[in-house]
């Protein structure tokens, strides 16, 4: 079982801006994605939240949450 990612917390005193962090896309079994490195697939499996795994047509990868490279289209 994989934790989920720590979220960082701002402190009120640091100089520095607050950065918003994006909720992760959901993504459903059937929806075609583009990912950066892997190129056109489709979510052929998703893992509770935590993972998809696409069809990339010449291999299948699992690609963790929060889908940082990969998004819906």
């Amino acid at each position: 079982m994989t934790k989920p990612a720590a979220v960082k917390r701002h402190l009120p005193t640091s100089p520095f801006a607050v950065r918003d962090i994006p909720a992760p896309e959901d993504f459903a079994v059937g929806d075609q994605v583009t990912h950066d490195m892997y190129g056109l697939g489709r979510v052929i499996g998703i893992e509770d939240g935590s993972a998809a795994l696409v069809d990339f047509g010449s291999t299948q990868k699992r690609i963790p949450s929060p889908y940082a490279k990969m998004t819906k289209l």
